[in-house]
């Protein structure tokens, strides 16, 4: 029996950053005050996470009921050990990128920082929401709040591209979720009653055929684009044109990160693993998700442009997590849930990385790397870490992930999912691998730069390069936590 405590305290974690934005918008004439505004808020919101952490995570759920509409459809939130282990990761990364900003948009002279601000925090708020959400419902809405929050973000630097890519961002997103996950989500109310999360799933009693749910399945991974899977994947590149801070948000804690979260909670908690066993209803996914890994892959090896590069990674990453979760065996389940800290270190230090690079040196290209770490050797440093962690390698927590994963797949009996992981680790090799060697040892270009990023940038990326190596040797709060959501939740068997 599970034990389940009534607390206010995921409204507390929710509230606290969207409380922040009235300070930080007060203060738009006081730079040094409002950023202080933001930070505090960040800070806040992770003790509240804490103190949650201390109290779910031997596997008990604390639930808030904000209103019911009818038996089975309401707003609520219900913090189990997957909903407190994205919330942990984001906020404590949101602390780091909250500081990293402030460097950014300072030394890069940014426009209209009041607003980037308020609608970080608003972003943050709407994450936490989604991670605490007790049903599908209160998921589906804080997953469009997001949306809507980081638009401005993307849209942020107000040039003719950065529209465009905005007006993309929305567009793929919007009708995603509205043509696909809405129907899906209103499909699974009218044949089981309910949208609550259950450890088993809704559909123990469900008698239908495999091609309705193949179908319904598969609606949820599309109407959650944000987690990119092919063919609705083209937002993410598009929404590079966002400054560097947003990009890494999008990225590694908000955004991407949230659509996979989605689609773990679906598999997991709306149709059971169970239930996607017994009929192989998931097949389909697991070779939509190889796929996605190995094509993006292939077309990051041709990106020029460092953002696009990391955001067809990226997009390969993510798939590493739909295809664990899809395997529905317990090592593939507990590597798709540690793959989320994994790439969220490693990806969120790559984008620091390209962040630092542009504000020091304006340059954007990987053709313009050349002996770049002679001047920026902390910077290179901290790329290093990252890239070896995407790529899969000890001493790493992309290896710790990508282990569990590979077990996973010798576990369920899918042994061509070891090819996947190989095929990709070479790939990944290939996309990192030219930039190390262009900066360590090509000529360094004459063009008057010769110093490292600001300590506001430079600092948060180092920490968030050492933490990835940390998770390799520590992993056990985060992998406890995972290893409770398999054990308690409805993982494999």
């Amino acid at each position: 029996m599970i034990d389940k405590i009534s607390s206010s305290l995921p409204v507390y974690a929710v509230l606290v950053s969207l409380i922040a934005i009235i300070p930080i918008v007060l203060n738009d004439k006081r730079p040094n005050l409002r950023e202080f505004f933001s930070i505090l808020a960040a800070v806040i919101k992770f003790l509240i996470i804490v103190n949650i952490y201390f109290l779910v995570k031997d596997g008990k759920i604390i639930e808030y009921q904000l209103v019911e509409f009818f038996p089975g459809l309401s707003i609520k939130f219900k913090v189990d050990t997957l909903g407190i282990f994205f919330a942990l990761m984001a906020s404590f990364l949101w602390i780091l990128t909250t500081f990293y900003s402030i460097g950014y948009m300072r030394d890069g002279g940014e426009k209209n920082q009041t607003r980037f601000y308020a609608f970080f925090a608003l972003s943050m708020s709407a994450t936490v929401g989604a991670a605490f959400s007790g049903n599908l419902l209160t998921l589906y809405i804080f997953y469009e709040i997001i949306t809507f929050s980081t638009y401005p973000l993307v849209a942020h630097k107000q040039t003719k591209e950065a529209i465009e890519g905005a007006h993309r961002y929305l567009a793929y997103l919007l009708i995603t979720s509205v043509l696909f996950f809405m129907p899906a989500m209103i499909y699974v109310y009218l044949k089981t009653g309910s949208l609550e999360f259950s450890s088993l799933g809704l559909f123990t009693n469900y008698i239908g055929g495999k091609l309705v749910i193949t179908s319904v399945l598969l609606m949820f991974v599309f109407g959650s684009a944000k987690a990119a899977v092919m063919p609705f994947h083209l937002w993410l590149p598009s929404a590079m044109v966002a400054p560097t801070p947003v990009s890494a948000l999008l990225h590694a804690v908000a955004v991407v990160k949230k659509g996979v979260f989605v689609v773990i909670r679906v598999f997991l908690h709306i149709f059971g693993v169970d239930f996607l066993k017994n009929f192989s209803y998931s097949e389909v996914v697991s070779i939509l998700a190889a796929f996605t890994i190995i094509v993006a892959s292939m077309v990051a090896l041709r990106q020029d442009n460092i953002k696009s590069r990391l955001a067809y990674s990226t997009i390969s990453q993510l798939s590493y997590i739909v295809l664990a979760v899809s395997l529905l065996s317990d090592k593939a389940v507990i590597g798709s849930i540690m793959h989320i800290v994994a790439h969220g270190f490693a990806k969120i230090t790559l984008f620091f990385w390209a962040g630092a690079i542009y504000v020091a040196s304006h340059k954007t290209k990987v053709s313009e790397l050349n002996g770049i770490a002679k001047s920026m050797p902390l910077t290179m440093f901290a790329f290093t870490i990252g890239a070896i962690s995407m790529i899969g390698f000890p001493p790493m927590g992309g290896f710790v992930s990508k282990w569990y994963i590979a077990n996973g797949g010798v576990e369920s009996g899918n042994l061509w999912i070891l090819i996947v992981l190989l095929v990709s680790a070479l790939l990944n090799a290939g996309y990192f691998v030219p930039i190390f060697i262009r900066a360590y040892f090509n000529k360094a270009e004459e063009d008057g730069h010769n110093e490292e990023a600001s300590p506001f940038m430079v600092v948060p990326m180092l920490l968030t390069a050492i933490l990835t190596i940390v998770l390799f040797f520590y992993p056990d709060i985060f992998l406890q936590l995972a290893v409770n959501t398999v054990d308690l939740h409805g993982g494999g068997r």
